[in-house]
Order: C-alpha cells, then sequence, then structure tokens
C-alpha cells in the first residue's frame, strides 16, 4: 500500500521569476512547476526513496504529477546538487497543498546493511501541509526541495527498524543566498547551525568536513559549530553575512581539542 508523505515545510518556495501583482490571485490557466529536491547529510550510507507521485493542490484546482524515476540514493544529491523529481504544467492561483506519495521500496544501508524503510501507519492516509504562495499564469515556477536525512530517520532500538518521518523545508530559490565552509576535523562529525534572530537552521559536517546551506534568506547570523564525536570546543562566528544571490563561504575552521 503507497504511504502518502506529507511535507513539513518551513517556508513557501518561491517563484524563480518576478512579475506583476496584478495577476498574482488569477486562477485562469496554468503555471508551468518544476519540483527537485537536495539534502542535508547524514550518517548512512544510503537512503533510498521510491517517489511514486507527488500531488499539487491550488485554488485553480488538483494536478497529480507522476514521477517516473526509479528509486533514487537521497545522499547523493547534497553540498547544492539537487535531483529533479517532476516538471509539469499545474493550474494557477493560491497554492494550498502539497503531497508526496511514496511507493513500497524505500530503504536505508546502515554500515553496508540494508533495511527496509518504513513510514509510520498515521500517514497512510495522508498528511495535508498548506503552503501559501503564489502561481502565476506562464510563469516559470520552482519547488526547490531540503531533505534532512538526519532529522528524517528514526530508529527503533527494540525491534531495530527504521522509519521515515520526514523533515522538508521548502527553499526560496530566487531571493535567498547559501552559506557554506569545511570543519576539521572531519571526525568531530560536526554539527552546524546558522542563527538569525529566533530563527535557526542546522545540517552536518558531511564526509569531507564540508556543511553547506542552500535557501538562507538574506542577513546577519551566527553560525555554531558543535562537535559530536572526539574531544573538541564548540566554536561560533558572529557576524556571517549573507547576500541574495551570492554563495558565503567561511573557509577552513579548525576545531580546538578541549584539553
Amino acid at each position: 500500500m503507497k504511504a502518502l508523505l506529507g511535507l513539513s515545510l518551513a517556508a513557501a518556495a518561491l517563484s524563480l521569476a518576478s512579475c506583476s501583482t496584478d495577476n498574482t490571485n488569477t486562477t485562469n490557466g496554468t503555471t508551468p512547476v518544476r519540483i527537485e529536491i537536495t539534502d542535508a547529510p547524514a550518517y548512512y550510507d544510503q537512503i533510498i526513496l521510491d517517489i511514486d507521485h507527488i500531488e499539487v493542490i491550488t485554488e485553480g484546482g488538483k494536478q497529480v504529477i507522476d514521477v517516473d524515476h526509479d528509486p533514487f540514493d537521497m545522499l547523493d544529491y547534497r553540498e547544492g546538487k539537487f535531483f529533479l523529481l517532476a516538471e509539469h504544467d499545474v493550474p494557477s492561483g493560491r497554492l494550498q497543498e502539497v503531497r508526496l506519495v511514496l511507493d513500497d521500496d524505500n530503504k536505508i544501508v546502515v554500515n553496508g546493511t540494508p533495511h527496509d524503510l518504513t513510514t509510520p501507519s498515521g500517514q497512510s492516509s495522508g498528511v495535508k501541509i498548506k503552503v501559501q504562495d503564489d502561481l502565476i499564469p506562464n510563469i516559470a515556477y520552482t519547488l526547490a526541495l531540503d531533505f534532512d536525512a538526519s532529522k528524517s530517520i528514526v530508529h527503533n532500538e527494540k525491534n531495530g527498524k527504521y522509519i521515515l518521518k520526514p523533515v522538508i523545508r521548502a527553499i526560496p530559490v530566487a531571493v535567498s543566498g547559501a552559506l557554506t565552509g569545511f570543519v576539521s576535523p572531519i571526525t568531530s562529525n560536526a554539527h552546524v547551525f546558522a542563527i538569525k534572530g529566533t530563527d535557526t537552521l542546522g545540517t552536518l559536517a558531511g564526509p569531507t568536513g564540508k556543511f553547506y546551506f542552500p535557501g538562507i534568506e538574506q542577513g546577519t547570523y551566527k553560525v555554531d559549530i558543535v562537535p559530536t564525536a572526539g574531544n573538541f570546543l564548540k566554536d561560533s562566528i558572529e557576524n556571517v553575512t549573507v547576500t541574495t544571490g551570492e554563495i558565503k563561504d567561511l573557509g577552513q575552521i579548525e576545531l580546538s581539542p578541549a584539553n
């Protein structure tokens, strides 16, 4: 049985092109929509997702978009690399709901051993998520999704099963910047947080020590680097400025030993 996977979107994805606000509430016509996904790192070998189709509901109607791909490894698409899920015209108007519908062949590979990746039974009837954004007739729109693999997988220690509880945010492609850097040593398995006021984004340093935040709103951030392995001190970088359309590179960040 297919499981409906609701997207937990932190913010509505924005159109790649700007246009006159005279048409923002128009429900006549269609909008070409491109749906793509990237991943925040996780300490697994593979996360194989099998997506059957995507449902997009707007004021103008509902469109079911088939995903014509074999199951793919989500961990292959990180550090700014996106996987194109689908492209299709959808009814224009206010975007109201987006759902991914999974097929049955979802897997996770941990330390070389594959396991079935299941979804909670409560999601079988679908989770409705409201996404507030405007789709303008004939104006291309990209729905870019950031899949947080480290937060989306739950391991049941009692029965050994792995459960998929997806944490996904939409990326405002057209009006955002990006933040990157490297954490050393790699063995610190560092968590990295970009903090602006009361808003916090988190990711992991990947296998090479690199971290990458796509789709960050322009502004000034505090970046915390928190080691989770070894004996290293936390580090913080104040007044990191992110600019729309640019990638802010913090370079190599060397963590100090705790003693």
